[in-house]
């Protein structure tokens, strides 16, 4: 496809970007996120352990994993929109099945579902829609687009506690209702026609930087969980704040969110993607660690407020350096792109189970944010390392 764009396609990208903003907010922003501030309601009411319920936030990460593991394959099979519209729409159906807690199992497989539906929706929507955007236009598009995960945690931590007045099954219907909504909103929106389908042979450079790249990826999703799974549940139970308090520090997390792609970008454009990637590992690394040290409210705002950011913020600081190392290829930079979006899932996934396990087994909260911590450090040591190793080879 030629990178300029004709006007008819032109005219279609408003609404190519909002369907793809939708597809970020519904499986990035409630899918995953929203479950967080809902975790001290489940234990409240019953219906799972402390234990069971990090359990399940780890099945959706697995299910991330799975469905950056399989978004290309399905899309080749059955087409980037097919595998769009039937992932947002399985992301939607995953609410309303949660507000029956028939089994943990049940609650299990849903969860891991709505995890898959925000792997694929994270490897598929923007790469469907910006190769139809103009060149001059496509950081500003694909940073709109990531704003949806941002949007999706800022409603949460707004909406949940006010829904949970109504009870535990009516806001997951709710829930529910607001992301078949938005799936009934992007479902014509999507280019007709999406290249991302085809696979592709190029083969990537054997660059020891972009192994390390991935390798710190990985990394850097270890020292996010820690906010993702446990921030909420820590403020609300573990320094008996209770859930409103907890959600309001989420929506500061949320709203850190929703400004950390543009930032990150600007950063990244003053002082190249290699320094920004370092400064983000260590201003990560001092927030996940921050509140090992203090849990007064001011950390917590700062602290909630910067990873917050890093969450959609990374994915802008890693795809910059990835398309530098690679090159500008368009095939090869899919193809790093795919494999840095495995990388960050499995760091996630395993972290996920692994804090879970340290969790029900009755580690404190503060080891599970200082491991978060270690594991930023060593993505930092590993990036000043990696340029030695590289000139070696």
């Amino acid at each position: 496809m030629s990178s300029d764009i004709s006007i008819g396609a032109e005219l279609s990208v408003p609404r190519a970007t909002l369907s793809a903003l939708s597809a970020s907010l519904i499986g990035i922003g409630l899918a995953r996120f929203a479950y967080t501030p809902l975790i001290p309601a489940l234990i409240a009411e019953h219906w799972f352990t402390p234990s069971a319920t990090a359990y399940l936030g780890a099945a959706n990460l697995a299910g991330y994993l799975a469905g950056a593991l399989l978004a290309r394959p399905l899309a080749a099979r059955h087409s980037p929109v097919a595998a769009l519209r039937s992932t947002m729409a399985l992301a939607a159906l995953a609410f309303f099945a949660c507000a029956v807690p028939l089994s943990f199992l049940w609650y299990f497989a849903w969860r891991f579902a709505a995890g898959f539906a925000g792997g694929v929706l994270m490897v598929l929507a923007a790469p469907t829609v910006l190769p139809h955007v103009a060149p001059k236009r496509r950081g500003l598009v694909g940073g709109a687009i990531f704003t949806g995960v941002g949007l999706g945690i800022a409603l949460s931590g707004t909406l949940v506690p006010l829904l949970l007045r109504l009870g535990l099954a009516a806001t997951w219907c709710d829930l529910g209702a607001l992301a078949a909504a938005l799936t009934a909103l992007a479902w014509t929106g999507w280019p007709h026609q999406a290249a991302l389908g085809r696979r592709s042979t190029v083969a990537l450079p054997r660059n020891p930087l972009l192994t390390a790249l991935y390798a710190e990826y990985a990394l850097a999703a270890v020292g996010l969980v820690p906010h993702m799974v446990f921030l909420v549940d820590f403020v609300a139970r573990g320094l008996g704040e209770g859930v409103a308090t907890g959600s309001r520090y989420w929506v500061v997390f949320g709203l850190g969110a929703l400004a950390g792609p543009t930032l990150a970008g600007h950063v990244a454009d003053r002082i190249g993607f290699s320094r920004g990637l370092r400064l983000g590992f260590a201003l990560q690394a001092a927030c996940v660690a921050l509140v090992t040290v203090t849990s007064g409210p001011a950390a917590l705002l700062v602290s909630s407020a910067v990873i917050g950011g890093f969450v959609p913020g990374i994915v802008a600081l890693v795809l910059g350096r990835a398309h530098e190392l690679v090159g500008g290829d368009a095939a090869a930079q899919q193809r790093a792109w795919s494999f840095a979006t495995i990388a960050f899932a499995i760091g996630q996934a395993v972290a996920a189970y692994g804090f879970s396990y340290l969790y029900a087994g009755g580690s404190s909260y503060a080891l599970l944010f200082a491991l978060g911590a270690g594991a930023l450090v060593l993505a930092l040591v590993l990036d000043f390392a990696a340029p030695a190793f590289a000139r070696r080879r």
